[in-house]
């Protein structure tokens, strides 16, 4: 990272054509939002604090989105156009330097790409280095008007083009590397003489230019780079690379996704060696996985910590939860909140968990339900079994000793103590404490009335 690099990020706009009540740069894609994944992209070029975010539109909560980035802030109260924009950050950022400007709604935008921008335009001594592509249909954009050695002698917006500029199929993509100092002491020139009345950035280039100035392009091959969102549909689309470059990126460091182009693998997750993922798989937030792992298909994690070997059955769901090395859990159980699954545990089909700690080696291999309950190493939880942790206001916590036995079809009424190597009786409902080492047994006695059936039929008639 480069302290003398400085990011703005211009995240201001409505986002009319989103047709949605929330900023545009507040959807998500890859996820993260939109100026979470530009964020992110950044930190390789520049710390968080060499960086501004120019909110306007929902500005309170594009900063508490990004708060955690430690990111600054400038605030352009009417959208005046990309010159303004960056205007407003004028007493936030150095005037020497290079200045480096991002889009909150172009998340796909690469390090690589950041990184080789700042290269040439360090090396160069020039005024401005801008990012370009060429476009089969380059309809909207700006086209890129070179002069004689190829560098930018202009930028024109499509509706201002001769239909010989038209033609052109370079485009602008927004995205630059100034000269600071430059920047600085041209941006007042910057006029409005154009249809939106407007503060256009891409001025700057004839100004430099009579000023002396030279500013080049930097061609991409890949347009997807510069893609920004407008629509549901680009967004969608930027969603799909950047959910595609995470499993290209596992896939080489060593895991193995059966069926990749099913999958989904948000951008923060991180997967150790020789771990697989089976198809159908959806694998979210900030989601750590090790080594030896196997992910069966159709399950989905979310924002949890797998140790390394654990195995996950198929159609289970995981949230924020922690399964130690060697668990088995699934396959069709439900962690569904705050978890800790130890060493050797086993969670089998149709078992749900809701902030509990299953010990050690411990066993709920069928149709259970443990809530707010702390489970004791090599405890054997039966089939049915249920903690009644709700009484209609509160939660109450269950407590199991080491080695107990709950019999199948228990409902254990908490607040619950169950002490180490107990048993519970089949089918019991367990409403007092019971000891260390104690059979408890809570079931109403058997009555069997000989020739009951028979009887009932003749009072029928």
């Amino acid at each position: 990272m480069e302290s003398s690099v400085t990011v703005v990020i211009l995240a201001a706009g409505l986002g009319t054509r989103m047709k949605s009540k929330m900023a545009k740069v507040l959807h998500r894609a890859g996820g993260m939002t939109l100026i979470e994944q530009v964020v992110q992209t950044a930190t390789s070029i520049t710390a968080p604090e060499n960086m501004v975010v120019v909110t306007g539109h929902q500005a309170e909560r594009v900063q508490q989105v990004t708060a955690h980035t430690g990111v600054r802030y400038a605030m352009q109260t009417e959208q005046k156009g990309t010159g303004h924009a960056v205007k407003c950050c004028r007493g936030s950022v150095p005037e020497s330097g290079w200045l480096v400007i991002l889009y909150g709604d172009a998340p796909l935008i690469s390090a690589v790409t950041l990184t080789e921008m700042i290269r040439r335009q360090t090396e160069s001594g020039i005024a401005a280095t801008v990012l370009t592509t060429e476009l089969a249909d380059p309809s909207g954009y700006g086209r890129i008007i070179r002069d004689a050695e190829g560098y930018v002698e202009a930028i024109v917006e499509h509706k201002a083009a001769t239909p010989a500029q038209a033609a052109i199929r370079e485009i602008n993509s927004g995205m630059y590397c100034f000269d600071a100092a430059l920047l600085w002491k041209h941006i007042d020139e910057i006029g409005t003489n154009n249809p939106a009345n407007e503060y256009y950035l891409t001025d700057l280039v004839e100004i430099f230019r009579r000023a002396g100035h030279k500013v080049a392009p930097m061609p991409l091959t890949s347009p997807e780079e510069v893609l920004g969102i407008n629509t549901r549909l680009e967004l969608a689309e930027a969603d799909a690379i950047l959910r595609r470059r995470s499993v290209h990126r596992l896939m080489l460091e060593g895991v193995t996704i059966e069926r990749p182009e099913t999958v989904t693998i948000d951008a923060q997750v991180r997967i150790g060696r020789d771990t697989i993922i089976e198809p159908f798989t959806r694998i979210l937030g900030a989601t750590v996985i090790g080594e030896d792992c196997k992910i069966g298909a159709y399950s989905i994690i979310e924002s949890s910590q797998l140790a390394d070997g654990v195995e996950v059955g198929a159609y289970t769901t995981i949230g924020t939860s922690v399964i130690e090395t060697g668990a088995v859990v699934g396959p069709y159980a439900r962690l569904r909140l705050d978890n800790y699954v130890s060493a050797g545990a086993h969670i089998g089909n149709f078992v749900e968990l809701k902030k509990t700690r299953m010990g050690k080696g411990a066993k709920a291999n069928h149709l259970a339900y443990l809530g707010d309950s702390t489970i004791g190493a090599k405890v054997n939880i039966g089939a049915g079994t249920i903690t009644c942790n709700y009484d209609g206001k509160k939660k109450h916590q269950t407590h199991i000793g080491d080695g107990a036995f709950i019999g199948s079809n228990s409902t254990l009424v908490a607040p619950m103590e169950i002490g180490a190597g107990s048993y519970i009786g089949a089918a019991s409902v367990i409403t007092k404490p019971v000891p260390e080492g104690a059979l408890a047994i809570g079931r109403g006695h058997q009555v069997i009335k000989e020739g009951w059936v028979k009887k009932k039929e003749v009072a029928g008639k």
